[in-house]
Protein backbone atom coordinates (compact mmCIF):
# COMPACT_ATOMS: atom_id res chain seq x y z
CA UNK A 1 0.00 0.00 0.00
CA UNK A 2 2.98 2.86 0.30
CA UNK A 3 3.96 2.16 -2.87
CA UNK A 4 1.08 4.43 -3.51
CA UNK A 5 1.23 6.48 -0.37
CA UNK A 6 1.50 10.09 -2.22
CA UNK A 7 -1.63 9.54 -4.40
CA UNK A 8 -3.35 8.13 -0.75
CA UNK A 9 -2.28 10.41 1.66
CA UNK A 10 -3.48 13.18 -1.34
CA UNK A 11 -6.74 11.42 -1.39
CA UNK A 12 -7.15 11.01 2.31
CA UNK A 13 -6.12 14.79 2.94
CA UNK A 14 -9.47 15.53 1.18
CA UNK A 15 -11.95 13.42 3.08
CA UNK A 16 -12.18 10.60 0.39
CA UNK A 17 -13.64 7.44 1.09
CA UNK A 18 -11.01 5.08 0.07
CA UNK A 19 -10.67 1.39 -0.30
CA UNK A 20 -7.04 -0.81 -0.60
CA UNK A 21 -6.51 -3.95 -2.23
CA UNK A 22 -2.68 -5.08 -0.98
CA UNK A 23 -1.04 -8.47 -2.30
CA UNK A 24 -0.05 -10.22 1.16
CA UNK A 25 1.25 -13.69 -0.53
CA UNK A 26 2.31 -14.82 -4.06
CA UNK A 27 3.27 -18.17 -5.86
CA UNK A 28 4.76 -18.99 -8.66
CA UNK A 29 5.13 -16.63 -11.74
CA UNK A 30 3.22 -14.34 -10.12
CA UNK A 31 3.92 -10.45 -11.97
CA UNK A 32 3.41 -8.36 -8.73
CA UNK A 33 5.27 -8.86 -5.36
CA UNK A 34 3.66 -8.26 -1.80
CA UNK A 35 2.80 -4.42 -0.84
CA UNK A 36 2.02 -3.90 -4.56
CA UNK A 37 -1.53 -2.40 -4.22
CA UNK A 38 -5.11 -0.82 -6.04
CA UNK A 39 -7.14 1.93 -4.42
CA UNK A 40 -10.18 3.05 -5.47
CA UNK A 41 -12.27 5.96 -4.15
CA UNK A 42 -15.97 6.24 -3.66
CA UNK A 43 -16.40 8.06 -6.67
CA UNK A 44 -14.57 5.18 -8.88
CA UNK A 45 -11.29 6.36 -9.36
CA UNK A 46 -8.29 3.92 -9.37
CA UNK A 47 -4.70 3.89 -8.71
CA UNK A 48 -1.91 1.22 -8.90
CA UNK A 49 -1.74 -2.24 -9.39
CA UNK A 50 -1.78 -5.49 -7.87
CA UNK A 51 -0.99 -7.73 -11.37
CA UNK A 52 -0.15 -5.94 -14.26
CA UNK A 53 -3.34 -6.69 -15.55
CA UNK A 54 -4.26 -9.79 -15.19
CA UNK A 55 -7.14 -9.65 -12.45
CA UNK A 56 -7.75 -5.56 -11.80
CA UNK A 57 -11.26 -5.78 -13.05
CA UNK A 58 -12.18 -8.33 -10.17
CA UNK A 59 -9.88 -6.73 -7.46
CA UNK A 60 -11.33 -3.29 -8.44
CA UNK A 61 -14.82 -4.84 -7.69
CA UNK A 62 -13.85 -6.19 -4.22
CA UNK A 63 -12.46 -2.50 -3.37
CA UNK A 64 -16.18 -1.07 -4.22
CA UNK A 65 -17.82 -4.05 -2.48
CA UNK A 66 -15.75 -3.06 0.39
CA UNK A 67 -16.21 0.92 0.12
CA UNK A 68 -19.74 -0.24 0.79
CA UNK A 69 -19.96 -2.67 3.50
CA UNK A 70 -16.79 -1.71 4.96
CA UNK A 71 -15.31 -5.22 5.95
CA UNK A 72 -12.11 -6.57 5.28
CA UNK A 73 -11.63 -9.57 3.33
CA UNK A 74 -9.07 -12.01 1.94
CA UNK A 75 -9.13 -13.18 -1.92
CA UNK A 76 -6.58 -15.64 -3.69
CA UNK A 77 -6.51 -15.73 -7.72
CA UNK A 78 -4.36 -18.20 -9.64
CA UNK A 79 -4.37 -19.90 -13.27
CA UNK A 80 -7.39 -21.32 -14.60
CA UNK A 81 -6.61 -24.45 -16.48
CA UNK A 82 -9.94 -24.56 -17.82
CA UNK A 83 -10.25 -21.42 -19.25
CA UNK A 84 -6.89 -19.36 -19.63
CA UNK A 85 -9.00 -15.99 -19.95
CA UNK A 86 -10.94 -16.86 -16.81
CA UNK A 87 -10.11 -14.50 -13.77
CA UNK A 88 -7.19 -15.66 -12.83
CA UNK A 89 -3.05 -14.65 -13.54
CA UNK A 90 -2.34 -16.07 -17.04
CA UNK A 91 1.62 -16.04 -16.07
CA UNK A 92 0.63 -19.31 -14.18
CA UNK A 93 1.26 -17.58 -10.51
CA UNK A 94 -0.92 -17.33 -7.57
CA UNK A 95 -1.27 -14.17 -5.25
CA UNK A 96 -3.73 -13.44 -2.25
CA UNK A 97 -4.85 -9.95 -1.96
CA UNK A 98 -6.30 -8.13 1.27
CA UNK A 99 -9.33 -5.70 0.65
CA UNK A 100 -9.78 -3.23 2.80
CA UNK A 101 -11.22 0.27 3.58
CA UNK A 102 -8.95 2.85 4.85
CA UNK A 103 -10.89 4.71 7.80
CA UNK A 104 -8.89 6.09 10.24
CA UNK A 105 -6.83 4.41 12.87
CA UNK A 106 -2.70 4.29 11.65
CA UNK A 107 -3.72 4.87 8.04
CA UNK A 108 -3.40 8.65 7.32
CA UNK A 109 -0.17 8.70 9.59
CA UNK A 110 1.17 5.77 7.33
CA UNK A 111 0.65 7.63 4.38
CA UNK A 112 1.91 10.78 5.29
CA UNK A 113 5.06 9.11 7.14
CA UNK A 114 5.40 7.28 3.27
CA UNK A 115 4.76 10.43 1.41
CA UNK A 116 7.55 12.14 3.26
CA UNK A 117 9.85 9.95 2.95
CA UNK A 118 10.39 9.15 6.37
CA UNK A 119 11.63 5.37 7.47
CA UNK A 120 8.26 3.79 8.90
CA UNK A 121 6.80 0.16 8.92
CA UNK A 122 3.43 -0.44 8.62
CA UNK A 123 2.83 -4.16 9.88
CA UNK A 124 -1.05 -5.35 9.39
CA UNK A 125 -2.80 -8.74 9.94
CA UNK A 126 -3.21 -10.69 6.86
CA UNK A 127 -4.11 -14.33 8.33
CA UNK A 128 -5.15 -15.24 11.64
CA UNK A 129 -8.18 -14.72 13.21
CA UNK A 130 -11.05 -13.31 11.52
CA UNK A 131 -11.66 -10.05 13.57
CA UNK A 132 -8.13 -9.00 13.48
CA UNK A 133 -8.06 -9.35 9.74
CA UNK A 134 -6.51 -6.29 8.70
CA UNK A 135 -5.63 -4.39 12.03
CA UNK A 136 -2.61 -1.96 11.89
CA UNK A 137 0.56 -1.04 13.41
CA UNK A 138 2.59 1.66 12.62
CA UNK A 139 6.21 1.20 13.36
CA UNK A 140 8.94 3.91 13.48
CA UNK A 141 12.86 3.53 13.72
CA UNK A 142 13.05 4.16 16.79
CA UNK A 143 10.99 1.10 17.92
CA UNK A 144 8.17 3.44 19.21
CA UNK A 145 4.73 2.19 17.60
CA UNK A 146 0.71 3.73 16.64
CA UNK A 147 -2.28 1.46 16.58
CA UNK A 148 -3.40 -1.95 18.53
CA UNK A 149 -3.60 -5.32 16.80
CA UNK A 150 -6.29 -6.26 19.31
CA UNK A 151 -6.09 -10.18 21.11
CA UNK A 152 -3.34 -10.45 23.77
CA UNK A 153 -1.11 -7.30 24.65
CA UNK A 154 2.47 -8.90 23.92
CA UNK A 155 0.92 -9.33 20.39
CA UNK A 156 2.04 -5.56 19.56
CA UNK A 157 5.18 -5.25 21.51
CA UNK A 158 6.38 -8.60 19.62
CA UNK A 159 5.15 -7.17 16.06
CA UNK A 160 6.46 -3.86 16.51
CA UNK A 161 9.65 -5.70 16.94
CA UNK A 162 9.65 -7.94 14.20
CA UNK A 163 9.02 -4.73 12.00
CA UNK A 164 11.31 -2.85 13.48
CA UNK A 165 14.27 -5.71 12.35
CA UNK A 166 12.37 -5.69 8.50
CA UNK A 167 12.56 -1.59 8.35
CA UNK A 168 16.12 -1.66 9.57
CA UNK A 169 16.94 -3.89 6.63
CA UNK A 170 14.60 -1.85 4.31
CA UNK A 171 12.86 -4.32 3.47
CA UNK A 172 9.02 -5.51 2.99
CA UNK A 173 8.03 -9.05 4.09
CA UNK A 174 5.84 -11.60 6.07
CA UNK A 175 6.94 -12.86 9.37
CA UNK A 176 5.07 -15.38 11.43
CA UNK A 177 4.04 -15.07 15.27
CA UNK A 178 2.03 -16.21 17.45
CA UNK A 179 -1.72 -14.94 18.54
CA UNK A 180 0.03 -13.96 22.18
CA UNK A 181 2.81 -12.76 20.38
CA UNK A 182 5.10 -16.00 20.78
CA UNK A 183 6.23 -18.00 18.59
CA UNK A 184 3.76 -20.51 20.13
CA UNK A 185 0.28 -21.20 19.43
CA UNK A 186 -2.64 -19.86 16.50
CA UNK A 187 0.38 -18.02 14.01
CA UNK A 188 -0.83 -14.76 12.73
CA UNK A 189 1.09 -13.53 9.74
CA UNK A 190 1.87 -9.73 9.44
CA UNK A 191 2.88 -8.21 5.79
CA UNK A 192 5.10 -5.63 7.05
CA UNK A 193 5.74 -2.91 4.45
CA UNK A 194 8.64 -0.89 5.19
CA UNK A 195 8.97 2.80 3.25
CA UNK A 196 12.33 4.06 3.55
CA UNK A 197 14.12 7.24 2.46
CA UNK A 198 15.09 6.57 -1.66
CA UNK A 199 18.55 4.79 -2.04
CA UNK A 200 21.58 6.85 -3.30
CA UNK A 201 23.08 7.30 -6.77
CA UNK A 202 26.46 9.12 -6.48
CA UNK A 203 27.52 9.93 -10.50
CA UNK A 204 31.23 11.11 -10.16
CA UNK A 205 32.24 13.57 -13.72
CA UNK A 206 29.77 15.72 -15.11
CA UNK A 207 30.19 14.66 -18.61
CA UNK A 208 27.43 13.83 -21.28
CA UNK A 209 27.35 9.83 -20.18
CA UNK A 210 26.38 11.17 -16.90
CA UNK A 211 23.37 12.87 -18.08
CA UNK A 212 21.91 10.27 -19.26
CA UNK A 213 22.95 8.37 -16.37
CA UNK A 214 21.19 10.77 -14.18
CA UNK A 215 17.82 10.31 -15.91
CA UNK A 216 18.07 6.32 -15.81
CA UNK A 217 18.87 6.62 -11.99
CA UNK A 218 15.56 8.78 -11.54
CA UNK A 219 13.56 6.32 -13.26
CA UNK A 220 14.79 3.78 -11.65
CA UNK A 221 14.08 5.20 -8.23
CA UNK A 222 17.44 6.83 -6.93
CA UNK A 223 18.17 10.23 -5.44
CA UNK A 224 20.95 11.31 -7.69
CA UNK A 225 24.18 13.20 -7.21
CA UNK A 226 26.25 14.31 -9.79
CA UNK A 227 29.73 15.44 -8.09
CA UNK A 228 32.85 16.87 -10.30
CA UNK A 229 35.72 19.30 -9.21
CA UNK A 230 35.23 21.38 -12.20
CA UNK A 231 32.54 24.09 -11.72
CA UNK A 232 31.85 24.96 -15.20
CA UNK A 233 31.10 21.42 -15.70
CA UNK A 234 28.94 20.63 -12.68
CA UNK A 235 25.90 22.66 -13.28
CA UNK A 236 22.70 22.44 -12.79
CA UNK A 237 21.69 23.93 -16.67
CA UNK A 238 23.86 20.70 -17.72
CA UNK A 239 22.06 18.12 -15.19
CA UNK A 240 18.58 19.73 -14.61
CA UNK A 241 17.06 16.20 -13.18
CA UNK A 242 19.69 15.33 -10.78
CA UNK A 243 18.59 16.13 -7.28
CA UNK A 244 21.85 17.21 -5.77
CA UNK A 245 25.27 18.95 -7.74
CA UNK A 246 28.55 19.01 -5.96
CA UNK A 247 31.62 21.21 -6.75
CA UNK A 248 34.20 18.71 -4.90
CA UNK A 249 36.98 16.47 -5.39
CA UNK A 250 35.07 13.37 -5.58
CA UNK A 251 37.38 11.45 -3.06
CA UNK A 252 36.84 14.35 -0.58
CA UNK A 253 33.30 14.52 -1.00
CA UNK A 254 32.62 10.88 -0.90
CA UNK A 255 35.06 10.83 2.50
CA UNK A 256 32.10 13.54 4.08
CA UNK A 257 28.87 12.31 2.51
CA UNK A 258 26.63 9.61 4.22
CA UNK A 259 26.12 6.49 2.33
CA UNK A 260 24.38 2.61 3.43
CA UNK A 261 24.46 -0.40 1.61
CA UNK A 262 21.85 0.44 -1.11
CA UNK A 263 23.58 3.06 -2.53
CA UNK A 264 25.28 2.51 -5.74
CA UNK A 265 28.51 4.35 -6.75
CA UNK A 266 29.29 5.57 -10.67
CA UNK A 267 32.91 6.88 -11.76
CA UNK A 268 32.07 8.28 -15.40
CA UNK A 269 35.87 10.64 -14.90
CA UNK A 270 38.59 7.61 -16.14
CA UNK A 271 41.18 10.05 -15.46
CA UNK A 272 43.75 8.79 -13.10
CA UNK A 273 44.29 12.06 -10.91
CA UNK A 274 40.17 11.93 -9.79
CA UNK A 275 40.11 7.76 -10.08
CA UNK A 276 42.35 6.61 -8.10
CA UNK A 277 41.66 8.20 -4.92
CA UNK A 278 38.17 8.34 -5.44
CA UNK A 279 38.10 4.43 -6.02
CA UNK A 280 40.24 3.52 -3.14
CA UNK A 281 37.88 5.04 -0.68
CA UNK A 282 34.69 3.82 -2.74
CA UNK A 283 36.07 0.13 -2.53
CA UNK A 284 36.21 -0.11 1.44
CA UNK A 285 32.70 1.39 1.59
CA UNK A 286 29.53 -1.09 2.37
CA UNK A 287 27.80 0.11 -0.73
CA UNK A 288 25.69 -1.81 -3.30
CA UNK A 289 27.68 -1.11 -6.19
CA UNK A 290 30.85 0.78 -7.85
CA UNK A 291 31.18 1.11 -11.58
CA UNK A 292 34.12 2.78 -13.37
CA UNK A 293 34.03 4.16 -16.94
CA UNK A 294 37.21 3.17 -19.32
CA UNK A 295 38.55 0.74 -21.89
CA UNK A 296 39.98 -2.60 -21.33
CA UNK A 297 42.81 -0.45 -21.20
CA UNK A 298 41.70 1.91 -18.78
CA UNK A 299 40.91 -0.82 -16.60
CA UNK A 300 44.30 -2.18 -16.49
CA UNK A 301 46.50 0.74 -16.12
CA UNK A 302 43.63 2.07 -13.40
CA UNK A 303 43.85 -1.61 -11.31
CA UNK A 304 47.70 -1.14 -11.06
CA UNK A 305 47.36 2.31 -9.87
CA UNK A 306 44.91 0.79 -7.28
CA UNK A 307 47.33 -1.62 -5.97
CA UNK A 308 50.05 1.07 -5.84
CA UNK A 309 48.32 2.84 -3.63
CA UNK A 310 47.33 -0.25 -1.61
CA UNK A 311 44.25 -1.28 -2.55
CA UNK A 312 43.65 -5.28 -2.21
CA UNK A 313 42.81 -8.05 -4.37
CA UNK A 314 39.87 -8.42 -2.34
CA UNK A 315 38.71 -4.88 -2.68
CA UNK A 316 39.40 -5.03 -6.56
CA UNK A 317 37.00 -7.59 -6.51
CA UNK A 318 34.34 -5.50 -6.39
CA UNK A 319 34.85 -3.08 -8.67
CA UNK A 320 32.58 -3.02 -11.68
CA UNK A 321 34.75 -2.14 -14.47
CA UNK A 322 34.44 -1.54 -17.67
CA UNK A 323 30.95 -0.27 -16.08
CA UNK A 324 27.89 -1.70 -17.42
CA UNK A 325 26.66 -4.85 -19.41
CA UNK A 326 27.40 -5.91 -22.75
CA UNK A 327 24.69 -4.17 -24.76
CA UNK A 328 26.55 -3.22 -27.64
CA UNK A 329 26.21 0.59 -26.24
CA UNK A 330 27.53 3.83 -28.43
CA UNK A 331 25.57 6.45 -27.82
CA UNK A 332 25.21 7.93 -24.15
CA UNK A 333 21.81 6.87 -23.59
CA UNK A 334 22.52 3.25 -24.07
CA UNK A 335 25.62 3.17 -22.23
CA UNK A 336 23.42 4.74 -19.17
CA UNK A 337 21.23 1.95 -19.90
CA UNK A 338 23.96 -0.90 -19.95
CA UNK A 339 24.69 1.27 -16.58
CA UNK A 340 21.49 0.61 -14.65
CA UNK A 341 20.88 -2.80 -16.27
CA UNK A 342 24.00 -3.84 -14.34
CA UNK A 343 22.55 -2.03 -11.09
CA UNK A 344 19.25 -3.68 -11.33
CA UNK A 345 21.19 -7.08 -11.92
CA UNK A 346 23.29 -6.69 -8.79
CA UNK A 347 20.65 -5.68 -6.70
CA UNK A 348 18.06 -8.55 -7.45
CA UNK A 349 20.67 -11.34 -8.08
CA UNK A 350 20.02 -11.66 -11.66
CA UNK A 351 22.47 -12.87 -14.33
CA UNK A 352 22.60 -10.50 -17.08
CA UNK A 353 21.54 -12.73 -19.31
CA UNK A 354 19.38 -12.94 -22.31
CA UNK A 355 15.84 -14.76 -20.97
CA UNK A 356 15.25 -16.00 -24.38
CA UNK A 357 16.64 -19.65 -24.53
CA UNK A 358 17.53 -19.58 -20.73
CA UNK A 359 15.78 -21.14 -18.30
CA UNK A 360 17.02 -19.19 -14.89
CA UNK A 361 14.00 -17.65 -13.15
CA UNK A 362 12.54 -14.49 -14.21
CA UNK A 363 12.18 -12.83 -10.88
CA UNK A 364 15.40 -13.51 -8.31
CA UNK A 365 14.95 -13.08 -4.68
CA UNK A 366 18.45 -11.48 -4.18
CA UNK A 367 19.30 -12.23 -0.34
CA UNK A 368 20.69 -8.03 -0.80
CA UNK A 369 18.44 -5.36 1.43
CA UNK A 370 16.43 -3.85 -1.68
CA UNK A 371 16.95 -0.40 -2.66
CA UNK A 372 13.66 2.09 -3.29
CA UNK A 373 11.08 3.15 -1.50
CA UNK A 374 10.02 0.04 -0.68
CA UNK A 375 12.37 -3.20 -1.14
CA UNK A 376 11.59 -6.31 -2.53
CA UNK A 377 10.06 -9.31 -0.45
CA UNK A 378 10.32 -12.03 1.74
Amino acid sequence: MLDIAEELHRWVGQGRDVAVATVVAVGGSAPRQPGAALAVDGEGTAVGSVSGGCVEGAVYELCQQALQDGRTVVERFGYSDEDAFAVGLTCGGVIDILVTPVRGGVFPAALAAAASGEAAALARIVSGPEDLLGHALLVRPDGSYEGRLGGHPELDRTAAAEARALLDAGRTGTVEIGEDGSRCGQPITLLVESSVPAPRMIVFGAIDFASALVRVGKFLGYHVTVCDARPVFATRARFPEADEIVVEWPHRYLESTETDSRTVLCVLTHDAKFDVPLLRTALRLPVAYVGAMGSRRTHEDRNKRLREVGVTELELARLRSPIGLDLGARTPEETALSIGAEIVAARRGGSGVSLTGAHTPIHHDSPRAPDGRLGSVA
